[in-house]
Formats: structure tokens, C-alpha cells, sequence
């Protein structure tokens, strides 16, 4: 799990104007709270939360997080963004125990290439895109890996099949599709036709 570090001060205006103000600054405004104590309003340098974002673990990243001196844990628990530009206006942080499991979604990544599915006219269909977990936060996996390289056409992986990291458990119904392999519309027209021909055949 990458652990990342983020200094931020206190002592910020509140209000759109002052946010607006701090953000032209390179600064973004944010709150931190959680863990029973009193929501702090803080501001980060734009600059270091996007680099503490590029790591592999993205908004999943355990942040060191340093307020006038003072050290805690936190997780990103939401971020809004401009609705036109996008770029980042606010953030929220949420204080964590890094010793006590939490839950939060991780992403389910493919990899590797169905050529058995892709030869059978079949094509892959991603059921499931994130996967709710409970896990300490020092142990979030970046990602939920799933090899479809030796899948076959009309297979379906359900969650009860998933190779979780140790530590990481799920309450999802274990029944639950992540991805499946279904023929093609194409495919499926081919072989009523095929089977059609057979039987005027016979």
C-alpha cells in the first residue's frame, strides 16, 4: 500500500470568494475530519496533492497528513472539481486509524488477452468495475487483478472466484458476475444458421 506524505496549514478564509482567492494561489481548499474530533478547514499546495495522487494507489493512498506540526492519517474521502475545467476545488479528508479495517471500494482490473474468446466469437464483458472491501488501510490493494488469458467463450468469473490479497475480504454475494464471455450477436446469428442447415440436411 503507498503512503504518501501532504503538508497542509490552517488559519483559511472561509467562503467562495477566499476559495476562489487561495486557488489562484495554487492552493486548494480542504476540510479534515473524522476520528471524533472537530472538522479542521485547511489548505493544501495544488502542486503536492496532485503529485501525492499519481502514485499506483491514487485516491486509495494512505496520506501522512502534517497540520501546523501535527501528524495524522488520513484518505481521501471526496474531491469536487470545477464542472467545466475539472481542475480540483476542494477536498475532503477523512482522519483514519491506520490499525482499524475499514471499507472502500478498490478497482477490478483485466489483464492479459481472451484469444480462446476472441477465436470462439465471443467477446469479454467486464460485470463488475469496482469491488467493496474491508481491509487496514496500510494494506489497500492499488487494484483487484484478473487474468482473462485463458478464458472461454460462454465463461463467466464470479466473485467467489477471485484471489483476494491477503488481508482483503469481501461481503459481495459471492455469486456475483466480474466478467463473463458471451457470444457475440454475430456469432450467435451464425450458428442458429449453422444448426438450421444441419437439420434441412438431415
Amino acid at each position: 500500500m503507498a503512503e504518501v506524505t501532504l503538508t497542509a496549514t490552517t488559519g483559511r478564509e472561509l467562503g467562495t470568494s477566499a476559495s476562489r482567492r487561495l486557488r489562484a494561489e495554487g492552493f486548494i481548499p480542504a476540510t479534515v475530519y473524522g476520528m471524533g474530533k472537530d472538522a479542521q478547514s485547511v489548505q493544501v499546495a495544488r502542486s503536492e496533492f496532485r503529485k501525492a495522487m499519481t502514485t499506483d494507489a491514487g485516491v486509495n493512498a494512505l496520506i501522512k497528513l502534517s497540520v501546523e506540526g501535527a501528524t495524522e492519517y488520513t484518505l481521501v474521502k471526496e474531491i469536487q472539481r470545477h464542472t467545466v475545467r475539472r481542475d480540483v476545488t476542494h477536498i475532503d479528508l477523512l482522519r483514519i486509524d491506520p490499525e482499524v479495517p475499514m471499507i472502500l471500494d478498490v478497482p477490478v482490473v483485466l489483464t492479459g488477452e481472451a484469444k480462446q474468446v476472441t477465436a470462439g466469437g465471443g467477446m469479454i464483458n467486464q460485470r463488475l468495475r469496482n469491488l467493496r472491501v474491508t481491509v487496514r488501510p496500510d494494506a489497500i490493494p492499488t487494484q483487484i487483478t484478473v487474468s482473462i488469458t485463458d478464458f472461454d467463450v460462454e465463461q463467466t468469473l464470479t466473485v467467489e472466484d477471485l484471489n483476494l490479497p491477503d488481508g482483503v475480504s469481501t461481503d459481495a454475494d459471492p455469486t456475483t458476475a466480474v466478467v463473463s464471455a458471451p457470444l457475440t450477436r454475430a456469432a450467435m446469428v451464425a450458428a442458429r444458421q449453422a444448426k438450421a442447415a444441419e437439420a434441412a440436411d438431415a
